[in-house]
Formats: structure tokens, sequence, C-alpha cells
């Protein structure tokens, strides 16, 4: 049983040249990121209080990211960085978002594989991001964070095979791939994870 997936395309090295280029607004836009996936696993245990199954799966992954959180804020302060007054919209997570089917049950399953593919997507620029930089210790911390952004993306695979047969879940896993594939070539590049 594959609890991950291929990407559907590759980020572009003009994306990476973006992130090289202003690393400080990067670290800002990915100090939010992890925010917003602490928060993102724990509106499933508000929103599904009732799926004991994947609960301390998603308290666990809720920490992790709100460490990372910290790692990053670290870095930032480090560097003189400061959290942005305002944080904008996310506009390739909002347009994933859109996708999601309305019934509850449905629901549930695509946001489940949206974040192992928003997950998976992170490993991928983690890696790049990780591959192009000088400073050892930046190199080395962002190639943890690939390390573990990696195994988020399967450990939401797994919650919905809890759930829903393992013939649904991939079937829309692919579909879901793809619309992240269009939405992602779809938006401007700048120094941001998506």
């Amino acid at each position: 049983m594959k609890l991950s997936i291929e990407l559907a395309c590759t980020s572009s090295p003009q994306w990476v040249a973006k992130v090289m280029a202003d690393f400080d607004a990067f670290l800002q836009d990915h100090a939010n990121c992890e925010r917003k996936a602490s928060a993102m696993a724990m509106s499933f245990v508000a929103k599904f209080p009732d799926r004991v199954e994947i609960i301390p799966e998603l308290i666990e992954t809720a920490i992790e990211e709100l460490e990372h959180f910290q790692s990053v804020y670290e870095i930032m302060e480090r560097r003189g960085v400061q959290l942005p007054a305002q944080m904008g919209k996310d506009h390739y997570v909002q347009q994933l978002v859109n996708e999601c089917r309305s019934s509850r049950e449905e629901r549930f399953l695509d946001r489940l594989l949206l974040a192992s593919i928003v997950e998976c997507r992170g490993a991928e620029r983690f890696r790049l991001v990780y591959e192009n930089l000088q400073e050892p210790d930046l190199k080395q911390f962002y190639h943890q964070l690939w390390a573990s952004e990696a195994k988020h993306g399967n450990i939401f695979v797994k919650m919905a095979l809890n759930y829903f047969e393992e013939n649904i879940v991939y079937k829309r896993l692919d579909e879901l791939n793809e619309i992240e594939a269009r939405v992602l070539q779809s938006l401007p590049l700048k120094p941001a994870l998506h």
C-alpha cells in the first residue's frame, strides 16, 4: 500500500532563484506556513472529534509543525527579520480548498488528501532550498525539514485509509494531485513556499 504520491509537476528552477534572491521574505512566508499547518492539524481535531483513531497523530503533527514555526522564528530573529504585520492570503491553498467537495464525508477525505499533497509539495520545495543553500546551518535545517514534511505527506493518506476504501482514496488523490499541479503552475512565482 502506497502512502505518498509522486507530484504531478515539479517546481521550476525560476522558483528556486526567486527564493534565493529574497531569502528573508521566504523565511517570513515559511514561518506563516508552519503556523497555519499546526492550526490545520488542530482544526481536524475540532471539526471531527469523533475520529478518535487519528486524533493522537493530528495532535503530534500540530506540535511538530509548531516546533518548526519556532525554529524558523529563531532563524529570523538571528537574521533580524520580523514576522510580517499582516499575513497575506495563500492563493495556492485557497484554490485547492475551493476544489473540495461539499458533503461532510467527501470534504473530510478531500481535506486530508490535500493536506498530504501540500506536505509533499513542501517536502519537494524544502529539498530544492536545501540543495541551493550555502550556509551550513540553514542547509542542515532545511534538510531536516525535507524529511519531516515527506513523513507528514504519508500520515494524512494513512489517516484517510482509516475511513475510506483504498480505491476511493487513491482515485481522489490522483484527481487532486492533477488539480494541484494546475494551480501551482497558474500562480506567479514569488519567494514563498507556495
